[in-house]
């Protein structure tokens, strides 16, 4: 979508995995817990305290939602935090361009904690932008050999008729844990009549069995949600705007690779600021005529960009596993260029500690 500097946003989609994360001690929380029903609902906590950061944080930073640049194929993010749950690292790697998937790994070594996935968005248009998110993330706790897959949510934007965009969560998504327990969240917005922005209800489940239901979740995203029992006695509160944030340390621009998105953006992010839309347009054309003359070239040679940290397979045994859980799950490789898993051992290579 081509659209004026002033609706653009500074920072390209493939920084938007460093979202997953911004609360580490909320990540690895789960890893301290030995009941797994009390797991399973930490995880459930975590993954619904990173939806503000993931989809409205923005909107509150920059006035409204801003289209976010399209990465180029390779591009990476790179960064860490560092707080009281110890270095969690994140590597974020544009691993198609058409259709457009970007791949990240998240961990936590001291805790043992990794969270990996990719993602890609489906866009359509009525009276409003609509987003099918499509793709997956998996966190994994060495300590209890588990794993859970994520189901991603889908989304539309509001208030464009009176300029002011933020994005709506919708539908259902999920959480499906190998220890044996289902999360299911439904979202709901503010209607013409009746609700709240940014709502929710959630229920933690042994699998299989929807009506026997261990927690109950239920609140605002962006605000502030109740953990209860199956009693419905209140055992966690969180509140999104009192949460403490840890802020992601990257490299010196000078110090970052060619193909980081800051440093290689950074002309265009410049130029938007401004709002000077000629040499935005201009330096967009650069990285993209760039993008063009490598596929051409590609396509001469018989040849395929090879990606750094992610490398693409054919299946996944774990996720096909936990999806048949997910009514009507599955990996929709043909939308995202295949599957893509985390290579650690490509990022030793680079000195990574996995």
């Amino acid at each position: 979508m081509t659209a004026p500097a002033f609706i653009l946003s500074t920072t390209s989609l493939t920084e938007f995995s460093a979202y997953w994360a911004e609360m580490p001690n909320l990540l690895v929380a789960p890893a301290a817990e030995s009941d797994p029903k009390k797991r399973s609902m930490l995880v459930l906590k975590w993954f619904l305290s990173t939806l503000k950061q993931q989809y409205s944080s923005r909107n509150e930073k920059l006035g409204s939602e801003k289209k976010p640049l399209n990465p180029f194929l390779g591009e990476l993010f790179i960064g860490n935090w560092e707080d009281e749950a110890g270095t969690t690292q994140l590597i974020s790697e544009q691993v198609s361009h058409h259709p457009p998937v970007t791949a990240y790994c998240i961990w936590n070594k001291k805790h043992g904690v990794r969270l990996e996935g990719y993602n890609a968005q489906k866009a359509s248009f009525g009276r409003t932008i609509n987003i099918k998110q499509v793709g997956h993330a998996m966190l994994y706790l060495d300590k209890y050999n588990e794993s859970y897959l994520f189901t991603l949510p889908a989304l539309h934007i509001e208030g464009l008729i009176s300029g002011s965009p933020f994005v709506e969560l919708e539908r259902s998504s999920y959480i499906v844990s190998s220890s044996g327990f289902t999360s299911k969240i439904d979202y709901s917005g503010r209607g013409w009549l009746s609700g709240k922005k940014n709502s929710f209800t959630a229920s933690m489940y042994p699998t299989g069995k929807e009506k026997d239901v261990i927690y109950n979740v239920e609140g605002q995203w962006t605000d502030t949600f109740h953990v209860k029992d199956a009693h419905k006695t209140t055992v966690d509160t969180y509140e999104a705007k009192k949460q403490p944030k840890t802020a992601l340390k990257v490299a010196p621009l000078d110090q970052q690779d060619p193909l980081e998105s800051r440093r290689a953006w950074s002309k265009v992010a410049q130029a938007i600021e401004k709002g000077d839309m000629n040499t935005t347009s201009a330096e967009k054309s650069v990285i993209e005529e760039k993008q063009r003359a490598m596929r051409r070239q590609e396509k001469e040679e018989g040849t395929e960009w090879q990606r750094r940290f992610f490398s693409r397979v054919k299946e996944n045994a774990n996720f096909e596993k936990l999806v048949s859980h997910v009514p009507g799950g599955s990996a929709d490789a043909d939308q995202t260029n295949g599957i893509w898993l985390f290579d650690p051992e490509a990022a030793k290579k680079y000195k990574y500690d996995i």
